[in-house]
C-alpha cells in the first residue's frame, strides 16, 4: 500500500521505497516517534562474538537501539537507527467481481466469530486473566517439589530484574541474566519492545520449572507476562513465553525466551521481527523496517479513524491506545498464527487486558480502502469484549457495527456492497440475520453480501432508535450475552420478532 509521495523533514528511505503520500498525523514532536531497528547477520560463531561485547552495552540504549527477533527463514539486514523520544515508564506495575473496497473486511471479522465458534481462523480469542498488581498468578498443575519451587522462585526473581531493566531502559541489565549465546536474540527483543514504548513488563510463573529431558542441568519454565505499551497504567495485555535455563552451580542462567506454542493469540510481531514504530495521540503503528516509509501516512489515517472508533467504545471505556501492525508478505504468514486467505486485508485479535491488536495486509490494502478498513478494525478494538464473542448468531451485529463505523455516516445508497447484498437476496440466504454469517469457504460475493446485510440491519436500528440505544442493544447481546429477544425487550422496548422482520425488510427495500 502506498500513502503518497510526501515525506516529513528528516526522514530517509532506502532509495527504492515509495514515499508516503498522506500528510503526517496531528501530533507534536514529543508525541510522535519513529524507531527503526535492524537485524544483525549472525552465525553461531558471530553470536558468541557479539556476546563478548554485551556486558559493555550502554544504558544509553533508551532510544530502542538494536533489533527484534527476525522471522524464521528471512534474511535480515541492518537499517539505520533513529532515536526515540523519551517517555514515562512504570516499573513493575471487474469481469464482475467484488469491488476491492468490499474485499478488505472479509476474513477480518469472520475470524472473530469462527475463532471462537469453530476454531477456523484465529481472531478475538479467549484469554486467561492477566497477572495481578503484584505480577503473580496462581501456579498451574503440579506444585512440584520444594526444590523445584525454590528454583522457580529464583528464576522468577531474575525475570523480574530483567523486566525492571527493560522498562528502565537498561539494556545491559536486561541481558545480564542470560547466557552469552542468548544475548543477540534478547537484544532484538529488547529493541523491539523499547521501540513500542513498553511501560509495564510483569512476568508470572505458570507452575514450577521442569527438567529438560535428556539435557542434564537444563530447565524449562512457562511464563505469562503482563505488558503495556505507551500508557504506564493500562490493564496489561498478556503473552505466554517459554523460558529455558541452564544451572551454573546454583544460579540459573537464561538460555532462551521464546514464544509459547500454547499462546492462543500466536506469535506477536515484536517476537518475530525487527520493528519500526510511530506513536500518535491515539494510535501506535508498527511495521518492519522495509515498510517504514508507510508509517507517517498510516498514522495520519489511523488517528482520524480512531476518532470515529472512539464513539463506539461500549460503556465509554475507549482503549488507551490502538495498536496497528502493517504486515508484509512474510510477516502476514507469521504474525498471530497466520493461515488467513490471500485476499484478507485486515483483522483484529484479542491479546488480553481488554485490548485487541489490529493487523493490516500490505499486499491487499489499497490507499483508498485504508480509511474505512481502519475505521472498521479500530471499531472492533473499541467495541468487542475482552474475551471476544462466542455466538455465531451474533455475527451480523458485530460486523454490522464495524461496517456502520466504516461507512462513517455516508448515505446508504453509496455503500459499496449493495450489489453483493442484492445477489445474496436472490439466493443463498434464508432471510434470518442469525444465519447470515458466511462459511469459511464462501465466495467473495457471498461474504461481501453478508457484511452488507449486517451493515443495513444496524443502520436500520440506528435510524429507528439512535446510535446510543443501538449500542446499548449491542452491549446487552455481545457483552452481556443476552439473547436478541431479551435485549430488544429490555433495551429497545419492542419485540425482537418484529424488529428482525423490519431489519430484513429494510435490507430488501434498499437494494430493490
Amino acid at each position: 500500500m502506498t500513502d503518497g509521495d510526501e515525506q516529513p523533514p528528516g526522514r530517509t528511505t532506502d532509495g527504492d521505497e515509495p514515499r508516503p503520500t498522506v500528510g503526517t498525523a496531528e501530533t507534536s514532536a514529543d508525541e510522535t516517534s519513529i524507531a527503526d531497528v535492524g537485524a544483525a547477520e549472525t552465525s553461531a560463531d558471530a553470536d558468541l562474538a557479539a556476546d563478548a561485547n554485551a556486558a559493555n552495552l550502554s544504558a544509553d540504549a533508551d532510544a530502542a537501539v538494536g533489533v527484534s527477533a527476525p522471522a524464521p527463514d528471512v534474511a535480515a539486514s541492518p537499517h539505520p537507527v533513529a532515536v526515540v523520544v523519551p517517555y514515562p515508564v512504570h516499573v513493575g506495575e471487474e469481469p464482475r467481481t467484488v469491488r476491492q473496497r468490499r474485499r478488505w473486511p472479509l476474513w477480518t471479522a469472520l475470524g472473530l466469530a469462527l475463532g471462537l465458534v469453530a476454531g477456523a481462523v484465529p481472531g478475538v480469542l479467549l484469554r486467561g486473566a492477566a497477572p495481578d498488581a503484584a505480577g503473580r498468578s496462581a501456579a498451574k498443575g503440579d506444585p512440584g517439589t520444594a526444590a523445584q519451587r525454590r528454583l522457580g522462585e529464583r528464576m522468577l526473581a531474575l525475570l523480574d530484574r530483567q523486566g525492571a531493566a527493560l522498562v528502565g531502559a537498561d539494556r545491559a541489565g536486561f541481558l545480564a541474566i542470560a547466557e552469552p549465546a542468548a544475548r543477540p536474540a534478547l537484544s532484538r527483543r529488547y529493541a523491539a519492545l523499547r521501540a513500542l514504548r513498553v511501560t509495564v513488563w510483569r512476568p508470572a510463573a505458570d507452575g514450577v520449572p521442569e527438567a529438560a529431558d535428556g539435557q542434564p542441568g537444563q530447565w524449562r519454565q512457562t511464563v505469562t507476562v503482563g505488558y503495556c505499551f505507551v500508557a504506564p497504567d493500562c490493564a496489561p495485555s498478556t503473552v505466554e513465553l517459554d523460558a529455558r535455563w541452564r544451572l551454573v552451580g546454583e544460579e540459573p542462567r537464561l538460555t532462551a525466551l521464546e514464544p509459547s506454542g500454547t499462546d492462543p493469540a500466536g506469535v506477536r510481531p515484536w517476537q518475530a521481527n525487527d520493528m519500526a514504530v510511530t506513536v500518535g495521540k491515539r494510535v501506535v503503528v508498527a511495521t518492519t523496517p522495509a515498510q517504514r516509509s508507510r508509517l507517517p501516512g498510516l498514522l495520519a489515517q489511523a488517528e482520524t479513524a480512531a476518532k470515529v472508533a472512539d464513539r463506539y467504545a461500549v460503556g465509554g471505556a475507549r482503549p488507551d491506545r490502538y495498536l496497528v501492525y502493517y504486515a508484509g508478505k512474510t510477516e502476514w504468514r507469521r504474525w498471530y498464527g497466520g493461515g488467513r486467505p490471500k485476499w484478507t486485508a485486515g483483522y483484529a485479535v484479542g491479546v488480553g487486558g481488554g485490548r485487541h491488536d489490529v493487523v493490516l495486509n500490505a499486499q491487499t490494502v489499497t490507499p483508498d480502502g485504508a480509511d474505512d478498513l481502519l475505521r472498521h478494525e479500530l471499531t472492533h478494538a473499541a467495541s468487542l469484549p475482552d474475551r471476544g464473542y462466542a455466538d455465531r448468531a451474533d455475527w451480523w451485529l458485530v460486523e454490522g457495527l464495524a461496517e456502520y463505523a466504516g461507512a462513517d455516516g455516508q448515505p446508504v445508497h453509496r455503500y459499496e456492497g449493495l450489489t453483493e447484498v442484492r445477489d445474496l437476496l436472490r439466493g443463498g440466504w434464508s432471510g434470518r440475520l442469525e444465519a447470515v454469517a458466511p462459511e469459511a469457504d464462501a465466495s467473495d460475493s457471498r461474504v461481501g453480501g453478508a457484511y452488507g446485510v449486517g451493515y443495513l440491519a444496524v443502520r436500520h436500528l440506528v435510524d429507528r432508535y439512535g446510535e446510543q440505544r443501538m449500542l446499548d442493544f449491542y452491549r446487552a447481546v455481545v457483552h452481556e450475552r443476552r439473547s436478541p429477544a431479551q435485549a430488544a425487550d429490555e433495551v429497545l422496548g419492542d419485540p425482537w420478532s418484529m424488529l428482525h422482520d423490519e431489519c430484513v425488510a429494510y435490507v430488501r427495500a434498499v437494494v430493490g
